[in-house]
């Protein structure tokens, strides 16, 4: 009898915006081949029949999953192959090997090989990737509404005096509302031209706010129909819910367990050990604005809820300070979400 025997290839990407270069290692590391695609459908099983064609595909480590990479991670993904998400190559590493397509590709496929890339994918094919498109457009919107009140503002006070008098002491609701209905005169050269820009800025306020205000109406059903216990969390809103199950994406199983998850959410403390001394700091990477909804969600809960409120009075009096109280909470929180995250998604 025959023994026929599969070659494992491990495939490598580098990717960019129109073309993705790709890399076949076999079993042990020897280079098989380098070849560039182009990033359409076509091109994405163009690039999988090629690694294909080296052996059994084994694995793909692909550097830039969350951005030109995100379309041929879904393709991959969708056939069952096993993605990996590969950082960027270290600055010492770069300065001794040199740096091109087909080296980063490479060095993808060695990373990918050697279980230095071990990082799951994020997926982006199901709700979280649909609230993820929508907190794009709120944020853009809320930072634009921010912007235009500002501008507001300072119009204001450098403005004419009437134009300081009449709206130095407005709230920012009265003062967008005021401005948006307001129908300027002939007057003063500067002064009219002022209440006009005035009134642009305050009717683009007032649009983004409605803006908001509809993308908040397509993300609440969503949050709510993926992650319902989340949102019932004390402390956490729909916009910390949104960012959590963004950080988790729609495989939240990728996440090997609840210290993977608060090292992603860079609230788990890490060595920071030498010689005599012997202490831990908090891990200064993974996702900022996960870490930052687990703050928010440890500010409310101080403002409010009986037993964090108890904590942080039994912490200080043991000499601990507000800041160490709250990454202290931080980590707490994100033990406590962890659960919540990786529920079956409700049909």
């Amino acid at each position: 009898m025959t023994i026929v025997e599969t070659r494992a290839v491990t495939g490598g990407v580098d990717t960019h915006l129109n073309v993705h270069v790709a890399a076949a290692l076999d079993g042990i590391g020897g280079l098989l081949g380098v070849e560039s695609f182009p990033t359409t459908p076509a091109g994405y099983t163009a690039l999988t029949d090629w690694l294909c064609g080296f052996g059994t595909l084994e694995r793909v480590g692909i550097e830039g999953t969350g951005s030109y990479g995100a379309g041929l991670a879904r393709h991959l993904a969708a056939l069952g192959v096993p993605v990996l998400e590969v950082d960027r190559a270290d600055r010492a590493s770069r300065r001794q090997s040199g740096k091109s397509d087909p080296l980063d590709a490479v060095s993808a496929a060695r990373a990918a090989l050697s279980g230095r890339a071990r990082g799951q994918s994020k997926g982006r094919d199901g709700q979280v990737e649909a609230i993820r498109t929508l907190m794009v457009a709120k944020g853009s919107a809320r930072r634009d509404r921010t912007a235009a009140i500002n501008r507001m503002r300072a119009l204001v006070v450098t403005g004419p005096d009437p134009i300081r008098v009449r709206f130095a002491h407005h709230t920012t609701v009265s003062l967008v509302n005021e401005a948006a209905a307001m129908r300027p005169r002939n007057s003063e050269l500067v002064e009219l031209t002022t209440l006009i820009v005035l009134r642009e800025l305050a009717r683009r306020a007032a649009y983004l706010a409605a803006e908001i205000d509809r993308l908040d109406d397509l993300l609440l059903p969503l949050i709510t129909l993926r992650a319902p216990a989340l949102l019932a969390t004390p402390g956490v809103g729909p916009d910390s819910a949104a960012i959590l199950l963004i950080a988790a994406g729609d495989n939240p199983e990728r996440l090997r367990s609840e210290a993977a998850w608060a090292h992603l959410c860079g609230s788990a403390p890490i060595p920071a050990s030498s010689g005599k001394v012997v202490r831990r700091r908090l891990n200064p990477a993974g996702d900022r604005q996960a870490n930052h909804a687990l703050w928010r969600i440890v500010l409310s809960r101080m403002s409010f809820e009986p037993r964090t409120r108890a904590y942080v009075e039994r912490r200080l009096a043991e000499g601990k300070s507000k800041p160490e109280i709250m990454r202290c909470l931080k980590r707490y929180i994100a033990r406590e979400v962890y659960p919540l995250l990786r529920q079956p998604v409700t049909s």
